[in-house]
């Protein structure tokens, strides 16, 4: 990115009031800057593989009868139709192993972890080799030397570009806390209950008394009414 930068300079620079001559120099130089940082935001996820064309793209835009795809190459954009050409995203790709599958990108990390010179791809039995050392456990019976071929093309490509080969990440759904309103209502609750509590408590405490009058007053009436059934027999 620097070198280009410093070519464009030193064309202004030489040419002058001369310019116009350099012009398809000039030209040539500012496409290949803005080519190479369209790059720098290339990510992962929005890269396929279409069957029928040469490395790698990335998805610029879906339709019903197809996809627009730009080659990570040259940078050039084409309509790739689905009568014609399947897609498949980096991401979905998984590998054949002696156990369960693998995804794409464990290759990938364990083609960087290994470090090295790459094997020759026009090489079947070095290519076949050169995995059974890197990654044992996939399934050479399943998967195929122009298999092999295509995931070290591809991973020269990346590396060429340097985009970062990670899947994306799903987020976390947060856990359901209680909300605050809730917990004063439970609060709430317990009080009314002991409110409640200590008025019927109230009553029964007083109903006792209610009665003890009354039977001082059944007293007094019969004493009173006893004199006179007396002065009557008299």
């Amino acid at each position: 990115m620097v070198s280009l930068r410093c070519k464009l300079i030193q064309i202004q620079d030489v040419a002058g009031g001369r310019i116009k001559n350099k012009s398809k120099d000039f030209g040539c130089c500012f496409r290949v800057i803005l080519h190479s940082q369209n790059f720098l935001n290339m990510e992962y996820n929005k890269l396929v593989a279409v069957t029928g064309l040469p490395g790698l793209y990335e998805l610029v835009s879906s339709k019903s009868d197809g996809a627009v795809v730009r080659s990570l190459d040259d940078g050039s954009t084409k309509f790739a139709a689905t009568r014609s050409h399947n897609f498949s995203h980096l991401e979905s790709i998984e590998i054949y192993t002696q156990q369960d599958n693998v995804n794409l990108v464990d290759i990938f990390n364990a083609i960087e972890k290994a470090g090295g010179s790459l094997p020759d791809t026009k090489d079947n039995a070095a290519l076949k080799k050169y995995f059974e050392k890197v990654y044992p456990e996939m399934d050479f019976e399943k998967v195929y030397t122009s298999d092999m071929k295509k995931m070290v093309k591809w991973y020269e490509q990346l590396k060429k570009h340097n985009i970062e080969i990670k899947l994306t990440e799903i987020p976390e759904e947060p856990a359901e806390e209680e909300s605050p309103e809730s917990a004063p209502e439970e609060k709430e609750k317990p009080k009314k209950a002991a409110k409640k509590k200590e008025e019927a408590e109230a009553k029964s405490s007083k109903e006792p008394k209610a009665e003890k009058k009354t039977s001082s007053e059944k007293v007094k009436k019969e004493e009173k009414e006893t004199p006179k059934k007396a002065t009557k027999k008299k």
